[in-house]
């Protein structure tokens, strides 16, 4: 699995890469959202992991220009990393176009059970149980 995580922390970063690792799953980095958004160009990734607060453009922004691709690039699953706890939070991420919001610090088992959760869709977009 080729994973793409757009987060401007190096730790942040890092830990989720050593947990990416332990699941044999290889973590391409970008330190910023147009960054990433470069590597979704030259790059296909199953999945991207985009935080929300960074400089610049922020990860809701990212993942709007994600689901405007004109290509089945923007069908790659997203899910939001992040340390928000805004009580409207993952409504505001899901209407943007994320598939999953999961909040810092990461547990490993989160991360993988939203990470199973969207690999488990079927190609109509349905979860399957």
């Amino acid at each position: 699995m080729n994973v793409l995580f757009i987060e401007d922390d190096r730790m942040n970063r890092r830990v989720v890469r050593d947990m990416l690792n332990v699941a044999g799953a290889t973590m391409t980095e970008a330190e910023d959202a147009p960054t990433g958004l470069q590597l979704i160009d030259e790059h296909r990734f199953d999945m991207v992991l985009v935080d929300l607060r960074m400089p610049g453009m922020d990860g809701i922004t990212a993942i709007g220009h994600i689901r405007a691709r004109p290509d089945d690039k923007a069908r790659v699953p997203v899910i939001v990393v992040t340390a928000d706890t805004a009580p409207d939070l993952r409504e505001r991420c899901l209407a943007a176009g994320a598939d999953d919001v999961i909040f810092k610090p990461v547990a490993m088992d989160a991360l993988f059970d939203a990470m199973g959760r969207l690999l488990a869709r079927d190609a109509g977009g349905t979860v399957i149980a």
